[in-house]
């Protein structure tokens, strides 16, 4: 069990934030894939297609986490409309976080594992080796749950100029 961990994680001020989307995702694992789609439409948008790749691989471990362990398993399996989980993307000037919000309050438990071949288990693993820093805190008030985040630094596109004064 991991304590909460904030280090790293931006203020969540809105007026701080340059972009921000969010979507609800319903307690499918289809929606791993809208998940993706969504991400990369808001990329696209924010002129940031360059970073999918890294970013969409760790969009994906969080919602397949939080589908698959903080969703009731009734909830992940029915077709029901319910939406439990959603998935924020927030942009600073210089950073990116994708926050995945979900209504277990269990904390988020990475594997010991030495097995790279298993086809899971290492959701966690990746999130911590494709992100600049990774979280979770508990969610208070009606909402619940917990969320859990992780942060991409984002290098400004400059110029050779740019780089040489450096």
């Amino acid at each position: 069990m991991l304590e909460p961990l904030r280090q790293g994680l931006p203020p969540l001020d809105p007026a701080a934030v340059s972009d921000a989307a969010s979507c609800s995702l319903p307690a499918r694992y289809e929606a791993v894939g809208d998940a993706r789609r969504f991400t990369r439409r808001t990329l696209d948008q924010w002129e940031l297609g360059d970073h999918f790749d890294d970013i969409c691989l760790v969009v994906s471990e969080l919602v397949t986490n939080a589908l698959r362990h903080a969703v009731p398993v009734t909830g992940a399996h029915s077709g029901e409309q319910h939406q439990p989980v959603r998935l924020h993307l927030m942009r600073w000037t210089e950073r990116l976080v994708c926050a995945v919000r979900d209504p277990s309050q269990d904390s988020p438990v990475a594997r010991d594992s030495d097995d790279f071949s298993a086809e899971s288990g290492r959701g966690l693993f990746l999130v911590d080796s494709f992100s600049d820093s990774w979280g979770w805190h508990p969610m208070t008030g009606a909402l619940g749950g917990k969320l859990v985040w992780a942060l991409f630094r984002l290098q400004p596109h400059a110029g050779p100029a740019a780089a040489s004064t450096e």
